[in-house]
């Protein structure tokens, strides 16, 4: 299989290139989507962040308070890491149990916020960054997330800067401009991984 790492910066829209990928027969592995799971109430995970975290980052139903953890959260790197510690090797264990069902010859998609600040390129056979000017990121998450500029400055101050996620990338997919762009790029995309793909199966 052909492993591939997309990441981005909050904002960048890494979940729409994500979940354009999966249209084309990608087998996607979403990091964040695994992180809310391995939380969810009943879980290991779950018992470890309130214990960690004390009951006031629960909302009634016994869920997480995702918002509330995050403001605590990215306003401290040491509560950060004490969530990380949690959460990332839980993540881990789930998305390689993914992998092993994924079928022989697939384009495998891993979805992972953070994979540029956890130096995990090299675990790729290629690497795609979702780019956005800081300004257009800081932009969406205000109007359509609903988040102050404090909160969206401090979680994208938390995150690796657009050069350092660039300098890991085999492909770069330009989100500053409108959706049919956007298709467009991940089309060619498509037909690269695709190509990628089929030329290290020993079958083809």
């Amino acid at each position: 299989m052909l492993k591939v790492g997309l990441t981005g910066g909050i904002g960048s829209g890494k979940s729409e290139v994500s979940a354009l990928l999966g249209e084309r027969g990608a087998v996607v592995i979403d990091a964040d989507e695994i992180a809310r799971e391995v939380v969810e109430p009943g879980t290991p995970g779950h018992a470890a962040v309130v214990a960690e975290f004390g009951a006031d980052v629960l909302l009634p139903s016994g869920a997480l308070d995702r918002e509330k953890l995050g403001r605590i959260v990215f306003a401290d790197p040491d509560r950060l890491a004490a969530l990380n510690a949690i959460v990332h090797p839980l993540v881990g264990e789930r998305m390689q149990e993914l992998m092993d069902a994924a079928p022989a010859g697939a384009v495998v998609v891993y979805d992972v916020p953070l994979l540029a600040e956890n130096g995990l390129a090299p675990m790729y056979d290629e690497v795609v960054v979702v780019d956005a000017p800081e300004e257009t990121q800081l932009e969406r998450l205000t109007s359509r997330r609903g988040m102050s500029e404090e909160d969206a400055r401090a979680r994208m101050a938390n995150q690796a800067s657009r050069e350092e996620r660039l300098a890991v990338a085999t492909h770069v997919i330009d989100n500053s401009g409108t959706l049919d762009d956007l298709k467009a790029q991940v089309d060619d995309l498509w037909e690269a991984l695709t190509r990628r793909a089929a030329s290290q199966d020993p079958d083809s």
